[in-house]
C-alpha cells in the first residue's frame, strides 16, 4: 500500500485561481476532444435491468446541520434532471459534469455539505457526491468501463450503516474532478435516476440481456497509523465477471488511500 502524506493546506486565493484554471482547461478539452459524448435521452427505452442501487438522502451525521441534508435533496433533484434517461450508445462516453453543468445559485442550487482541504464546509451545490457514489456502484456492476474516477482523499465519517465497501464511490467537483464511463460494447444502455421520499435511486438498463453478471469485492483493507500522527485507510475494489458460478474475469477497479478524519480505535458517540 502507498504511503499517504500529511495534507497540504493552500491559501484561499490559491484555491480559487487553481480551480478556475482547471475548469477552463477541462472546458477546452471537451471542445477539442475526439470522444463521442452521451447527450441524448429517451423515455421509451425498452431494456433489461443490469444493475440497481439506492442510498438514503437524509443521514444524521455528527456535527452536521440537517438543513444541509435537506438542501442536498434539492441539489440532487436538479442534477438528476440532466442525467435521467440518458442513452449511452456503443463507443459513447458519459461525463457527469458535461451533462449536469456548473451548479450555481441562479439555477436553483442551494448550500450543501462539501469537503474542503480535509474539513467539512458549505458551498453551493454541495452533496452531489452522493450521486457520484451511486453512479460508480451501478456502473461497476456493468460491462461499461469507468474511464475517469477520482477517489475521496479523506475518510470523513465512520462506517455506521455503510452498505457498500469503503471507497466504492466517486468524488466530484465542477468540472475537472469528473466521473466518466465509456460504452465499449456493441449494446446500448440507459441510466435512470429518481428520488423518492427517503432515497436516491438508480438503475442501468441494457438493450439486450447480458450473459454474465458483475460483482464487487473489497480486498486488502488496512488502517495504518502514519509517522506524522494521523490514521490512513487503504483498500482495493475488484470487479468480478461471472457466468453462473464460473469466474470469467477479475479486474482491479480502484485503489483507495485516504486520510481518516476520526480516530478509528475510539468508539463513536
Amino acid at each position: 500500500m502507498n504511503k499517504v502524506s500529511k495534507p497540504i493546506y493552500r491559501s484561499f486565493l490559491r484555491q480559487i485561481v487553481g480551480r478556475e484554471y482547471f475548469i477552463l482547461k477541462r472546458k477546452l478539452s471537451w471542445i477539442f476532444s475526439k470522444s463521442s459524448w452521451a447527450d441524448k435521452k429517451s423515455k421509451k427505452f425498452d431494456g433489461f435491468v443490469i444493475a440497481t442501487h439506492r442510498s438514503i438522502i437524509l443521514r444524521k451525521l455528527k456535527d452536521v446541520d440537517m438543513y444541509l441534508q435537506e438542501n442536498k435533496r434539492v441539489n440532487l433533484s436538479l442534477a438528476i434532471q440532466n442525467i435521467n434517461n440518458i442513452i449511452i450508445k456503443p463507443n459513447q462516453t458519459l461525463s457527469f459534469w458535461k451533462l449536469v453543468g456548473r451548479p450555481t445559485k441562479s439555477k436553483g442550487y442551494l448550500t450543501g455539505l462539501v469537503l474542503n482541504q480535509g474539513k467539512l464546509d458549505k458551498d453551493i451545490g454541495g452533496g452531489l457526491c452522493q450521486l457520484g457514489n451511486l453512479m460508480f456502484w451501478i456502473f461497476a456492476h456493468s460491462p461499461l468501463v469507468i474511464t475517469q474516477r477520482f477517489r475521496h482523499s479523506f475518510d470523513v465519517f465512520p462506517d455506521t450503516d455503510r452498505k457498500v465497501p469503503f471507497g466504492a464511490g466517486a468524488t466530484l467537483s465542477y468540472n475537472y474532478i469528473d466521473f466518466q464511463v465509456k460504452n465499449i460494447t456493441n449494446k446500448t444502455f440507459q441510466l435512470n435516476l429518481w428520488l423518492d421520499d427517503t432515497h436516491l435511486n438508480g438503475e442501468l438498463l441494457c438493450s439486450q440481456k447480458l450473459d454474465t453478471v458483475f460483482e464487487i469485492q473489497e480486498r486488502h483493507h488496512k488502517i495504518r497509523h502514519e509517522f506524522w500522527g494521523g490514521y490512513t485507510r487503504h483498500n482495493q475494489i475488484f470487479q468480478i465477471e461471472k457466468d453462473g458460478d464460473c469466474i470469467l474475469k477479475e479486474r482491479l477497479l480502484v485503489q483507495n488511500h485516504a486520510i481518516m478524519m476520526y480516530n478509528p480505535f475510539i468508539e463513536n458517540d
